[in-house]
């Protein structure tokens, strides 16, 4: 039986690995990188972290007191993306479901309503529980990287992947298709839009 977030964990670890093998990741304490690989808002749906963006916010002294602001800011996300998960993607869900448990009498319009109400159901899935574990993040001073951009204002399938699952992206990028080029950007600021 595999632990949950297994994949974010190990997405992680492969990066820090390959980091820390070619030079790139410099010595960390050991409770920060602890803390880094155990930091429970990401492990059940990301982003995935990358240790150049997230150790630095674990050393920084400034994080360790309360912040009200992020506290407010992290709140009101957490609340949205509870929000997108109850309301909105539940209830996508519902027509999603009612459609493949009648898979084989659907007319053309039932057929289009399951697999749009599917589409949006993972979506706003995914989406709710990036924003979540963002908020919960900043409950801590610690800021996640975004993860979804409004994937579906999309003009062309290629600004949707880069829309979509941000982190999953970048990794693939640095570390599967161009692992010898050195493309790492900031992290971005959480936006709430």
């Amino acid at each position: 039986m595999l632990p949950l977030g297994i994949s974010f964990f190990t997405f992680t670890q492969i990066a820090y690995l390959v980091d820390a093998c070619r030079g790139e990741a410099r010595e960390y304490r050991f409770v920060n990188y602890a803390l880094f690989v155990t930091f429970f808002p990401h492990l059940l749906a990301g982003p995935i972290l990358h240790h150049g963006d997230m150790m630095p916010q674990f050393e920084d002294e400034s994080n360790r007191g309360l912040n009200y602001e992020n506290l407010a800011r992290g709140l009101f996300l957490f609340s949205l993306g509870l929000f997108k998960k109850v309301v909105i993607a539940d209830a996508f869900a519902v027509w999603a479901n009612t459609g493949f448990d009648q898979m084989t009498s659907l007319s053309l319009v039932e057929g289009w309503i399951t697999s749009l109400s599917y589409t949006f159901q993972l979506y706003f899935d995914f989406s709710a529980y990036t924003d979540m574990a963002i908020a919960s993040a900043l409950l801590f001073n610690i800021v996640l990287p975004i993860n979804f951009n409004s994937p579906y204002k999309s003009l062309s399938i290629q600004e949707f992947w880069r829309r979509w699952h941000m982190t999953l992206g970048r990794f693939f990028r640095d570390y599967i298709y161009i692992p010898g080029r050195q493309r790492r950007e900031n992290i971005v600021p959480m936006a709430i839009s």
